[in-house]
């Protein structure tokens, strides 16, 4: 975590690799998925059957019809009740239940314009569009969530031993409170019940909280505020398999260490507190895998890229072999072009947090059974992404369809440069990557006219890669390869030139 004034930045590493990339505002509403606001309504769309809700965003906020949820009109007598009396908290077990309202219905028959409403945002603002908000209200913890006025206990259906369910089931059945409905979550499995006890108890406190909130307030405004993306991500992602957290920031660091002292105690001691001068996202590489990995073009290995481009309706991604062949057989080249790309490609969609419409254009290939091995394949890659999401077979043009959950805009990281030589008339590729790409040069020169090359490089770049002599890059390439590196001060600051030695 790389806490700076205005923003926190969060990567989550997989074996060294960058798997994932989040960003969160500091000191300002940004109208963030779990959010609970008290709204008042400004529309009422029938043709959408929905209506725009003002929460304080610039842009209105959406509900449709199937969002209220089928208790709506019992949460609604409850949040009157709670308003009108301010001095009491209204017992939620005493609130006369009201009709459920059906899947089959008009939002007209339920709001009218200028009813207060108490909404959570379900989708943060994208693009050109105000939240997406649904009026089931639920309160997420890491082993369970809790939804008032629902009915019921609901368990994952990721967790598969049917005895360990009726566990669950019966568990949270005998102590959670009349009046609410709870889903436990997949990490629960195996779960002590003292500890889901605790942490019943404190999303009963959390619920508590937002309606004394709600009771001092007016529409339109916040009345419980999601924890952080920062603690959001913990509370989601962590597993056993977690070996360290790192904080550069000691606020974040007490917060994190306190929370996670609450919901998993065995892991509070990885919390770590990185006081390292370099930054942190450089020292542990995730500068230069961003850099690397966010820009249009996003190479695999043999020399293999995906071009990524964004549209206002969807995402499209093309996939390229280069100028490289594995094998000389046309079909079975483009069959393992295109199982590496679907690597990188589910990759870049939990890297990025893409959302929507996904269309991909593999390589073309005529065999049917390598159109089904590489759908199958695509399809076991996506099973670990957390976001709910839909692959579509090839299509007679070669193309493969993906939806994947947008609840957050698309993570978007400038990877451009200023150009220092026309002093900012022109873009560069990200300085950081100079070496690796010069390296790639390099190992073309060799295969192609193998040692005694002389490479010319300008002096800036020259001190650089021959800096740490026995352990420098020149002496690196001059082993691996036989090139020699050579100054050259007619030469622009990142140009390059090969010339064969004499």
């Amino acid at each position: 975590m790389d806490v700076q004034p205005q923003e926190i930045a969060i990567a989550l590493t997989e074996d060294d690799r960058l798997q994932e990339v989040a960003r969160e505002k500091r000191n300002e509403d940004n109208f963030a998925v779990g959010n609970i606001y008290y709204g008042r309504v400004k529309k009422v769309m029938p043709a959408l059957n929905a209506v725009f809700v003002d929460v304080g965003h610039e842009k209105e906020a959406f509900l449709h019809y199937l969002d209220l949820g089928s208790q709506f009109r019992t949460l609604q007598t409850y949040v009157t009740k709670a308003v009108s009396d301010k001095r009491h908290m209204p017992s939620m077990q005493k609130t006369q239940r009201q009709p459920e309202v059906g899947k089959e219905g008009q939002i007209a028959e339920v709001l009218k314009v200028g009813d207060p409403i108490l909404v959570q945002v379900s989708k943060e603002p994208i693009n050109t569009k105000g939240p997406r908000l649904t009026a089931e209200i639920s309160i997420a913890g890491r082993n369970i969530v809790l939804i008032p006025f629902a009915d019921g206990v609901m368990v994952s259906q990721k967790i598969k031993r049917e005895a360990e369910r009726q566990r669950l089931k019966q568990l949270m059945l005998s102590i959670k409170p009349h009046g609410f409905g709870i889903i436990v979550r997949t990490v629960a499995e195996d779960k002590r019940a003292a500890e889901l006890d605790n942490e019943l108890r404190l999303l009963l406190d959390r619920w508590e909280q937002t309606v004394k909130s709600l009771q001092k307030r007016e529409p339109v405004s916040l009345v419980s505020e999601e924890m952080g993306r920062t603690l959001g991500i913990i509370r989601d992602v962590l597993s056993p398999d977690f070996t360290t957290i790192q904080i550069n920031d000691q606020e974040i660091y007490d917060e994190v260490r306190h929370y996670l002292e609450l919901i998993a105690p065995e892991s509070a001691k990885i919390v770590k507190l990185y006081q390292g001068t370099q930054p942190i996202f450089d020292h542990f590489d995730i500068t230069r895998q961003m850099k690397t990995g966010l820009g249009r073009t996003v190479g695999f290995k043999h020399g293999g890229y995906l071009i990524i481009d964004k549209t206002e309706a969807l995402f499209s991604i093309d996939v390229n072999s280069g100028s490289k062949k594995i094998f000389e057989d046309q079909e079975e080249n483009a069959f393992q072009f295109n199982m590496l790309a679907a690597d990188e490609l589910v990759h870049q969609l939990r890297l990025r947090d893409i959302g929507g419409i996904i269309i991909v254009d593999f390589i073309d290939m005529d065999d049917k059974n390598h159109q089904q091995q590489l759908y199958d394949y695509v399809r076991k890659l996506m099973e670990r992404d957390r976001a709910k999401h839909n692959v579509l077979p090839l299509s007679k043009f070669g193309l493969m369809q993906i939806t994947r959950q947008r609840v957050r805009p698309a993570v978007e990281v400038e990877v451009m440069e200023t150009c220092p030589t026309c002093m900012g008339k022109g873009k560069i590729q990200p300085s950081i990557l100079f070496t690796d790409q010069l390296t790639e040069q390099i190992e073309h020169e060799y295969e192609q006219h193998g040692k005694g090359i002389l490479l010319h490089l300008h002096p800036f770049i020259y001190a650089y890669v021959t800096r740490g002599w026995w352990n420098s890059l020149a002496w690196k390439w001059r082993r691996q390869y036989g090139i020699k590196v050579v100054e050259n001060q007619s030469l622009g600051m990142l140009e390059t030139r090969f010339i064969a030695e004499k």
